[in-house]
């Protein structure tokens, strides 16, 4: 198995385990991932999911580059519909998405934490678009995610210098939400986890549907959209039950209904 998933009181945790190609992915591991992120989509018993690379050294260095004999433009025409890993530009995924980011991020890797909602980071990481030092693009999600995400010149400045760049670099270009010590990297995390996990889960895929639907509307169109998870939200029994806890001064009971 080269992923291992599990989901526990509400919290799916994904961890690409091949530590010895620094959790590069393969065919059978993307195809893996792909199944595991429409599975999260499926369910209604999972509030956060957290994706990370097991081991130290590394979240995942990106394509196992000795899997494929496709050329490069092979490569790029074989439809990928949710970017590298399933998840750098998925836009189907409603529950909140953490990327535990434990070393090396990159090609491929960092791609998929540009599909994260939230980063933690080890202050030892290190992320990078590596690919044109290699005589290739970053095809499946850093070209048109990472200029999304971060001021052009930034983003141009990962992409063309190809350099390693630290997490507490990443945390001022505003890719990272923050930047643990090694050892606190797990603590931190869960922090996260809890925090994220204490709201009202039909609130959180509503916000995140929202977000992933709307960020090319201008605000009034976006407000105007009845999407989904909003309606659903607003009429669940959550709804009511997180007034009632709050007039209470006691902490509300989710239902995910």
């Amino acid at each position: 198995m080269t992923v291992h998933y599990e989901v526990r009181d509400r919290i799916a945790r994904v961890t690409i385990d091949r530590p010895e190609v620094m959790n590069a992915v393969d065919q059978k591991t993307e195809a893996a991932l792909e199944r595991i992120w429409c599975d999260i989509e499926e369910r209604d018993d999972i509030s956060v999911a957290v994706l990370t690379g097991a081991g130290e050294k590394a979240f995942s260095v990106g394509a196992d580059m000795k899997d494929s004999s496709l050329s490069g433009l092979e490569y790029w025409a074989a439809p990928r519909p949710n970017g590298f890993g399933g998840i750098s530009f998925r836009r189907s995924l409603d529950v909140p998405l953490i990327a535990r980011v434990n070393g090396y991020a990159l090609g491929g890797g960092f791609e998929m934490v540009l599909g994260a909602d939230i980063v933690v980071a080890a202050e030892t990481a290190k992320f990078g678009l590596p690919e044109a030092r290699v005589g290739r693009m970053p095809l499946d999600g850093g070209m048109v995610m990472l200029q999304r995400k971060i001021p052009h010149n930034l983003a141009m400045g990962v992409m063309l210098g190809g350099r390693r760049i630290d997490a507490a670099t990443m945390e001022r270009f505003g890719l990272v939400n923050e930047v643990a010590a090694a050892n606190e990297l797990d603590a931190v995390t869960e922090r996260w986890i809890e925090d994220i996990a204490a709201s009202a889960p039909l609130s959180l895929r509503a916000i995140k549907q929202v977000v992933n639907r709307t960020g090319h509307l201008s605000p009034s169109e976006a407000q105007a959209m009845k999407l989904p998870a909003v309606v659903k939200a607003l009429k669940s029994e959550d709804a009511d039950e997180g007034v009632r806890a709050f007039l209470e001064k006691r902490a509300p009971v989710w239902q995910g209904a």
